[in-house]
């Protein structure tokens, strides 16, 4: 997890620093787009890992490891400790950004990793109930899935420039239209 975190920030940051370019030669719009295609990256990643989180716990439901619960506690405990910081250091940011947006969402998800695989630690440590991990891990899957998904399609709708979420260009035009000193609304984008 706290490499996907290392990496997830890693890439905002270059994304950031790239999108500060000026437009020159064929780049007539600048990097601009770069911070973009770091936000889908982060999704794509979010929804590999939660594909590869529910194989790992259908794989563990049917049979179930020997799970050390104390040390996944101890180890969950850390990393949340870790996330906790890199959330509070991200969420300083401007959010505004997808990029930015991106990268929080992955801290965020595997700081409910942790919290998720602590919780399932005490309860191995307490009852023995190895199938806890798993569990665990599926929920976290879940709010990965939502996460990737939710940064994937917003990416998706700024590279085929669509018309922000909240706003019906059909419904725009004619109020636009009907306006006295308008005479026509054309090519509204």
């Amino acid at each position: 997890h706290m490499l996907t975190d290392a990496a997830s920030i890693a890439r905002a940051l270059v994304a950031m620093r790239l999108a500060l370019r000026p437009a020159a030669g064929r780049l007539t719009y600048g990097w601009k787009r770069v911070e973009i295609l770091s936000a889908m990256a982060n999704g794509v990643t979010l929804l590999l890992l939660a594909a590869w989180f529910i194989y790992e716990a259908i794989r563990r439901m049917i049979e179930p490891p020997e799970v050390g619960g104390l040390l996944v506690f101890i180890t969950a405990a850390v990393g949340i400790v870790v996330n906790i910081a890199a959330a509070w250091l991200i969420s300083k940011a401007n959010r505004t950004s997808l990029n930015v947006e991106g990268a929080f969402q992955h801290v965020l998800n595997d700081l409910y990793a942790f919290i998720a695989t602590a919780i399932a630690g005490l309860v191995v440590m307490f009852t023995g109930f190895a199938r806890a991990d798993a569990i665990a891990t599926l929920i976290v899957a879940a709010l990965m899935i939502k996460a990737g998904y939710g940064l994937v399609k917003e990416s998706g709708r700024i590279f085929m420039e669509a018309a922000p979420a909240s706003l019906n260009p059909d419904a725009i035009g004619p109020v636009l239209a009907g306006h006295q000193f308008v005479t026509e609304v054309h090519d509204l984008h």
